[in-house]
C-alpha cells in the first residue's frame, strides 16, 4: 500500500501493548525535495511513540528525525538506509510504558530497533510522546493502543506487515 498524500493516518483497528513488530516500506524512487521533504512518514506505536521512516540514503537532515531514530530523542546507532526506491526492513521490539493509577511513570517504554537486519537502536528508553519542539513527556494512556503509519505527505509504500504481542 502507498500512502495518498491527504488521505489521513493508517490505523489498525485492534490495539497493542508489548509486541514484535516487523514491516517493509520504500520512499519514492524519484528524490524530491531534501532533509525531511524526502520519502518521510513513520511507525506510531500506542499512535505516539515514532520510530522515523525517511530517504536517509545520503540525505543531510538532523541527526534524531533520520531514518530509524527514535524520533526527536534516539540518533540511530548507524544509518543503514538502503537508496531511494529500494524495499527496506524494521523489526521493532517494543515494550510499552506502565503508569501508575495517578498518571505518573511506574516504568517508561523501551525500544530496539533492527534496520535492514541491523541493530540501530538497542533497547533504549523512551522519554515520551513526541514532540515537534520541546521536550517529550509522558500522558497517561491505555495498556494498549493502535498502530499508526503516518501520512506525512510522500508516497512511500508499505508491504509484508506482522505484528504479534509478546
Amino acid at each position: 500500500m502507498t500512502v495518498a498524500k491527504g488521505s489521513g493516518d493508517i490505523r489498525t483497528r485492534a490495539a497493542f501493548g508489548d509486541c514484535q513488530l516487523h514491516l517493509e516500506w520504500r520512499s519514492p524512487a524519484i528524490i524530491q525535495g531534501e532533509g525531511q521533504d524526502r520519502g518521510n512518514s513513520g511507525v506510531f506505536l500506542q499512535g505516539r511513540y515514532e520510530v522515523q521512516v525517511l530517504d536517509s540514503y545520503r540525505n543531510a537532515t538532523y541527526s534524531n528525525g533520520q531514518a530509524a531514530s527514535i524520533y526527536k530523542q534516539h540518533i540511530p546507532l548507524v544509518n543503514a538506509s538502503r537508496k531511494p526506491g529500494e524495499w527496506q526492513t524494521y523489526d521493532i521490539f517494543f515494550r510499552a510504558p506502565r503508569f501508575r493509577e495517578d498518571g505518573t511513570v511506574l516504568v517508561p517504554g523501551f525500544i530496539t530497533v533492527l534496520h535492514n537486519g541491523v541493530l540501530v537502536q538497542d533497547h533504549v528508553e523512551i522519554k515520551g510522546t513526541i514532540a515537534y519542539r520541546g521536550p517529550p513527556a509522558y500522558a497517561k494512556h491505555g495498556a494498549k493502543e493502535p498502530l499508526v503509519l503516518q501520512d506525512h505527505g510522500s508516497p512511500v509504500s508499505y508491504r509484508n506487515i506482522w505484528i504479534r504481542e509478546l
